[in-house]
């Protein structure tokens, strides 16, 4: 299925998982804890301080060759936004993508994310663990710091 398939789906009752609909008639499905959303913000807020331009998605999907995949948050520079706009989902991955580890993600999982995202064009993928300790990745591995985010 395609992505706008998945959300549009009339049969997503019958899926054996919790759905919720928040004020305004959306699927929430599986939602994240307190502290999860906290450092979505904050992060989004980190790079929007330095970056001072560009657009921060919270949710941002992005089709890889294992299917659509979803970074917890992603920058996305002003040539890409004028490129790809709000595409639902991106088929090629913004500049940074972070994804912000729930007890419930293995290793494994992590890892092949940041390739997935990598291999779809993001310059870095960012993992910010329980405790807010945040790793760097690029295309030659793990990163000592951002590139990204001091770049102008």
């Amino acid at each position: 299925m395609e992505w706008a398939e998945v959300i549009e789906h009339p049969f997503l009752k019958d899926i054996p998982f919790k759905i919720e609909l928040n004020e305004w008639g959306k699927i929430l499905m599986s939602p994240a804890s307190n502290s999860h959303g906290r450092k979505q913000f904050d992060i989004g807020v980190l790079i929007k301080d330095a970056k001072k331009s560009g657009q921060i998605i919270i949710e941002c999907s992005i089709q890889t060759e294992k299917g659509t995949k979803v970074a917890d948050i992603a920058w996305l520079s002003d040539e890409f936004f004028a490129r790809h706009g709000d595409k639902t989902p991106y088929e090629v991955a913004p500049e940074i993508c972070v994804e912000v580890i729930s007890p419930s993600n293995s290793r494994g999982e992590m890892q092949e994310k940041i390739k997935l995202y990598l291999d779809r064009g993001a310059l870095e993928v960012w993992l910010c663990d329980l405790e807010g300790k945040i790793t760097y990745y690029g295309h030659t591995g793990q990163l000592a710091h951002s590139i990204e985010l001091n770049k102008k």
